[in-house]
């Protein structure tokens, strides 16, 4: 029963994967940047929240096949770009003149407390390990957090997702 539920979602991913190529941008200029997420049920939220908030695009970084259920059709419609590193991603978004983010909740900046410019990209690291971005390596990318009150160490990373594309709408409200 699992293993024709897991090809089930492997041919659903395959197709959606073949629709995305028509895929348009959204109508905002912000990239979200997955590097290395279980391919399991966050990564498809983040699909469906990417495209309610009109993201460019969406880098999977080090990402293999997950079911696309949870991103309710979302897939189809955010460009997609698939890396095996990290920094390939993040030179392809320099090249093209995007400033780079890193949402990590040991940051000491908090996540609206400089504004971002239109070419902004989101790099969201793995729920359980973070990223895998050696910081010192590369000083250009700027580490914020979210701000938080409670006891828990750390946001769901779907949720983190979320909030940096509202921030990001805040700021930019006549771009969509």
């Amino acid at each position: 029963m699992a293993r024709k539920r897991s090809k089930d979602v492997l041919l659903r991913y395959r197709k959606d994967l073949q629709r995305n190529l028509l895929a348009r941008p959204g109508a905002n200029r912000f990239v979200v940047v997955l590097d290395h997420l279980k391919p399991g049920f966050n990564v498809g939220k983040i699909f469906r929240t990417a495209e309610v908030f009109g993201a460019c695009e969406i880098h999977l970084v080090g990402i293999g096949p997950f079911d696309p259920g949870p991103a309710k059709g979302a897939l189809r419609k955010v460009p997609l770009r698939q890396f095996e590193k990290l920094e390939e991603s993040m030179a392809d978004l320099r090249h093209r003149g995007y400033r780079l983010y890193l949402l990590d909740a040991a940051a000491k900046s908090l996540l609206g407390s400089e504004p971002f410019p239109e070419l902004t990209a989101f790099i969201f690291g793995h729920e359980e390990f973070g990223s895998s971005l050696e910081m010192a390596r590369f000083p250009h990318v700027t580490p914020v957090a979210i701000r938080q009150f409670g006891q828990t160490e750390s946001l769901n990373v779907s949720s983190a997702a979320a909030i940096a594309m509202y921030e990001y709408l805040r700021q930019h409200p006549g771009d969509s």
